[in-house]
């Protein structure tokens, strides 16, 4: 059951024909996967652009993704998630209107991405500002013990009154106003964490929304646990930041 979930209430001026919604899938080394993801994301409801940010891959996801239809923007080094959803958003506002809502999706989804187009529809019909997928058991399980998890969950509902299901879950729609509110995005892996707790904070609403959504599941492996790792210090940062940010106003 879909539950909105508003910091603070606000009137949104109702518009007769939906904005249409741009796509954009931060991707590092997943030729494999990301030609069906891009096909499954063009055939959502108002979607008219699919970016494509290549991250430092080092494999032919560029190449994948062009052939696939998106249009591609690629770092020459790996910059980190956060900088490659903000080159996707800075390139649809340059080639396309500042209008769009914007779907950030991963790039690994393949087919299931069609699913995310439930996101849409809260944000275009002015209900939400933002929404998040909140993802079924995978088919695979994962790896992990739950520390990253848990450490973003408690964050976000200390810094504003709000218990997430899924606190990293990476596929989000949003405004295009809902997305400059949040900047500037938290570094890396902790750009989830921080557009919850920017977005909340600035009287926006936020839904959770159930998406049949399947995966790469990290592993326990060596890379796996590294990885981990990287998430578990990006997500400290975004909060430490935004901690001192409230400690800051109230002085």
């Amino acid at each position: 059951m879909r539950q909105t979930l508003p910091f603070r209430t606000r009137l949104r001026r109702v518009t007769s024909q939906p904005p249409p919604v741009a796509v954009v899938i931060p991707a590092k080394d997943e030729a494999q996967r990301i030609d069906a993801t891009i096909r499954a994301a063009s055939a959502i409801a108002n979607v008219d652009l699919v970016v494509v940010v290549d991250d430092g891959s080092s494999d032919e996801t560029s190449l994948v993704a062009r052939d696939a239809g998106a249009d591609v923007v690629r770092h020459d080094r790996n910059q980190g998630k956060g900088k490659a959803m903000q080159t996707g958003a800075a390139y649809v506002a340059r080639h396309e209107q500042a209008t769009h809502a914007l779907l950030f999706i991963d790039a690994d989804l393949e087919e299931s991405a069609t699913q995310t187009g439930a996101l849409v529809e809260p944000v275009v019909s002015g209900r939400a500002d933002m929404t998040i997928a909140v993802l079924p058991t995978q088919k695979s399980a994962g790896g992990g013990r739950g520390f990253v998890v848990g450490l973003a969950r408690r964050g976000i509902e200390r810094l504003t009154g709000w218990t997430p299901t899924q606190p990293l879950s990476g596929m989000r729609c949003l405004t295009r106003d809902a997305f400059e509110a949040a900047q500037p995005l938290a570094h890396g892996w902790g750009v989830e964490v921080g557009l919850t707790v920017d977005v909340l904070r600035r009287g926006l609403t936020i839904e959770e929304v159930p998406c049949e959504l399947h995966h790469r599941v990290t592993g326990t492996g060596f890379g796996d646990q590294l990885h981990r790792l990287h998430q578990y210090r990006d997500v400290w940062r975004a909060l430490a930041v935004r901690r001192t940010r409230v400690a800051l106003r109230r002085r």
